[in-house]
């Protein structure tokens, strides 16, 4: 379900993390086990990645999720990002 691109894609659900990140590694597991579609940007593969992850957020935590519309979760828990996927309606 993941990719490696560094493009945010307007249609998909983006994910700023890292793996040595608890919480970036409970939400991924979130994402698959609902079957969400999305894109994955490894904080540690992609030079500019945590400057673009602080500056959708405005914080240096991750994960970082952002939504087609534009919207976004910092640290999410399990609850909130579940909520937050049944709003956009993502799987």
């Amino acid at each position: 379900m993941t990719s490696p691109t560094t493009e945010l894609s307007p249609d998909r659900i983006t994910m700023y993390g890292a793996a040595w990140c608890g919480d970036c590694r409970r939400s991924k597991a979130l994402l698959d086990r609902r079957g969400v579609d999305y894109e994955y940007i490894d904080l540690e593969k992609v030079v500019d990645a945590a400057a673009r992850a602080q500056a959708i957020s405005g914080r240096t935590n991750i994960p970082v999720i952002v939504f087609p519309d534009g919207t976004h979760v910092t640290e999410p828990t399990d609850a909130e990002l579940g909520a937050k996927l049944d709003e956009a309606g993502a799987a």
